[in-house]
């Protein structure tokens, strides 16, 4: 399993429009619902949006990104206490998942059942891509999905047939993430080594080079993330939670 995990890569070219078979899909979404979830709850629901109509409303809320038209399937995962609240009713117990506590509980089910999903897909032949651009566009993907009171968009997954293999993207050794017993922070010169590798790649020299900055955390900071942009989707998102009742 390990050097399957290895082999993970996100791929943005697909097989334009070819169909992944039922059975196929079935194995994907059980394989999904065999992750980890707060009490046993399931509190997601997944979202396969196959058709050219479906792709076409979805692809400007993913910023027009071709792979979202070329690829198989867009599949959003999303928190969702309305179900289980639904059943609870039903069952005469009052249910209180109505707030940021069980959104973030939601939001972990869905993502852990996403990561599955994607492993499985791989397993399978088919390549996936997670896109960032779901909590961008959270208001509309809402009424485009026709989401409840209770269900609110936390990611999105491509799933298609790759139509070329793609690099693998570079990962920090170890050391940067690995902690022992407690937190200790990372000394300055301790940081300069664990980004060299990445910091010196061709891919960055490319970037730098394309981006006219003398380095790589300032493409972060003033080209891919920049806090306007953060602040606006921050906003954005924090207005949807309150409209789906977790706020």
């Amino acid at each position: 399993m390990i050097q399957q995990i290895k082999r993970h890569r996100s791929t943005r070219s697909y097989v334009e429009n070819r169909p992944i078979p039922r059975e196929v899909m079935q194995q994907l979404i059980e394989a999904a619902t065999r992750a980890s979830t707060t009490g046993g709850m399931q509190l997601y629901s997944i979202i396969v949006s196959s058709s050219d109509e479906m792709k076409e409303r979805l692809s400007p809320l993913h910023f027009n990104q071709p792979m979202v038209r070329q690829c198989s399937a867009v599949v959003t995962f999303c928190a969702d206490v309305a179900r289980f609240s639904k059943w609870c009713e039903m069952r005469d117990a009052q249910p209180a998942y109505n707030n940021f506590a069980w959104y973030v509980n939601a939001a972990i089910d869905a993502l852990l059942a996403s990561e599955n999903f994607s492993l499985e897909a791989q397993n399978q032949g088919l390549g996936i891509c997670y896109l960032g651009t779901t909590i961008y566009t959270t208001a509309k993907l809402i009424e485009v999905l026709e989401l409840p009171k209770g269900v609110v968009p936390v990611t999105t997954v491509v799933v298609g047939y790759p139509a070329k293999e793609h690099p693998l993207t570079p990962r920090l050794p170890l050391e940067a993430v690995w902690q022992e017993e407690k937190y200790t922070e990372h000394s300055e010169a301790e940081i300069d080594e664990l980004y060299s590798e990445l910091e010196s790649s061709e891919a960055t020299k490319a970037l730098l080079e394309n981006n006219e900055l003398p380095n790589l955390a300032r493409i972060f900071t003033e080209r891919r993330y920049k806090r306007e942009d953060n602040e606006a989707i921050s906003a954005s998102y924090f207005e949807a939670l309150r409209t789906q009742g977790f706020i």
